[in-house]
């Protein structure tokens, strides 16, 4: 995640991304890890990232608002994805806060399903069918160090995470692909089934159809063209964007940022230091 925290200190304010061991990195993209030690209660924004996340919530309990405005408090651990839309969220003083980004098919790996986006955020002891992850939630508060948190979590892993069925990993890298050809066809040529067969697999290892991703990474590039000219102090053409994202036009790009953000793109430039941007691995 990328936050721009104006007027926090880093003793008040910590937030760090954690790398994978190379024994995890197909399974895991990332860990997140932010705690509010200031004064006050910090709100933010999570862009949609179309990965599966499983959230500890470690100290006082945290709260997102979904896109349909619907309030969730969460005391101790949830699942939410494949993330789609942009969510806000407020971190009460005294939240801490460790994030869990899947990999790919790795949810399905762990879990055996990822038909989670069209329901309410589930407990993951409710897909288990045991009370596993509240035990480890538990041990996860007992521990000080972060680092200790993390390899907690990867030891208590092992034992779920299921060998990959055929033909997954050949969905999983084509995910990972921005380009200009139709995934669909060219796996359905490659491993020579259908194209219907290729669609159905798709959304069973991943959550969401090639369709939608390659929509979000249209959008996702044109967020980051805005990010990078902001940056520089350079005034924004939206026209150079459109061209350069492959927009139709300015009308089109103007509804993918109400649909994933219910922002305009003026406003996203406006709020975007209050915007948390993860770019999916």
């Amino acid at each position: 995640m990328i936050l721009n925290d104006m007027g926090l200190s880093e003793q008040d304010y910590t937030n760090f991304r954690i790398s994978v061991p190379a024994e995890f990195e197909a399974i895991f993209s990332h860990f997140y890890f932010v705690r509010n030690d200031t004064d006050q209660p910090i709100n933010k924004t999570l862009l949609p990232t179309y990965q599966m996340m499983l959230i500890f919530s470690l100290g006082e309990p945290i709260f997102i608002t979904s896109n349909r405005n619907t309030r969730l408090q969460i005391e101790r651990c949830i699942i939410l994805g494949p993330i789609k839309f942009a969510f806000d969220y407020l971190l009460p003083v005294g939240a801490e806060v460790l994030v869990v980004n899947f990999k790919a098919d790795a949810f399905y790996r762990f879990f055996g399903k990822v038909s989670l986006a069209d329901k309410p955020p589930v407990h993951p002891d409710e897909l288990l069918g045991e009370m596993c992850f509240t035990d480890l939630w538990f041990s996860l508060k007992e521990l000080t160090l972060v680092a200790d948190k993390i390899g907690r979590i990867l030891e208590f892993s092992r034992p779920y995470i299921k060998n990959r069925e055929p033909g997954s990993d050949l969905i999983s890298d084509w995910s990972n692909t921005n380009c200009s050809l139709n995934p669909i066809k060219v796996l359905a040529q490659q491993t020579n089934q259908t194209e219907r067969t290729i669609q159905l697999k798709y959304k069973k290892y991943l959550g969401y159809s090639a369709k939608e991703v390659n929509r979000y990474n249209r959008f996702l590039k044109a967020v980051e063209l805005v990010q990078t000219l902001s940056a520089s102090s350079k005034k924004i053409d939206w026209h150079e964007i459109v061209i350069h994202c492959g927009y139709y036009d300015q009308s089109q790009l103007i509804r993918d940022f109400n649909y994933y953000m219910n922002i305009s793109p003026k406003l996203f430039l406006k709020f975007q230091q209050d915007i948390c941007h993860k770019t999916p691995e």
